[in-house]
């Protein structure tokens, strides 16, 4: 196994970590809600350190490419489903996001099944920056009544480049479905 990969599942060990204690925050701003947004931090880095050493050190892996984007699904899903149980993050908006990324999984299966691997494209790349960005300012300024608009906010940017970056890898890759 790369070091590459290594840091990838870092970053899936830090996920139970981070929604421990997103439960213990309960929503709130405080000790523990901080401690969620310094693990998200850490997790989300290594998205930037994974790629980074995999491309330097010619680690590049089918396997790091599989892997890579699961890690990222699994710690930005972990945090929208926290908050659409705590009534934060719309639940219509979490299936959208569930879907694209079954449908991006699925055709990826079929691509597999065909020889070819399809490896994370820009738009992609983008949504999960968006993604991540944006959760950490919702848990950064949680509970700040001068930052009402965020979440919405927030919530709107991760639809609209999930929804782009679905289209788009089917649109790169119709191929695979025939």
């Amino acid at each position: 196994m790369t070091a590459a990969s290594k840091i990838t599942l870092i970053r899936i060990v830090l996920i139970p970590l981070f929604m421990i204690a997103m439960y213990l925050s309960a929503g709130q701003a405080g000790l523990w809600m901080y401690i969620s947004l310094g693990i998200f931090l850490i997790a989300s880095v290594t998205d930037c350190i994974d790629g980074y050493v995999a491309r330097k050190y010619n680690q590049i892996s089918d396997f790091g490419k599989f892997l890579d984007p699961i890690a990222d699904k699994l710690l930005t899903i972990s945090a929208m489903t926290i908050y659409t149980e705590w009534g934060i993050f719309p639940a219509w908006a979490l299936m959208i996001v569930l879907a694209r990324e079954f449908a991006v999984t699925g055709l990826r299966l079929l691509a597999v099944q065909k020889g070819k691997v399809i490896a994370a494209g820009w738009s992609g790349k983008v949504k999960t920056a968006c993604t991540m960005v944006g959760l950490c300012a919702m848990m950064l300024l949680s509970g700040m009544d001068i930052f009402v608009w965020l979440n919405p906010v927030v919530i709107g940017v991760i639809i609209v480049t999930t929804v782009y970056s679905g289209v788009e890898y089917f649109i790169r890759n119709w191929k695979c479905l025939m």
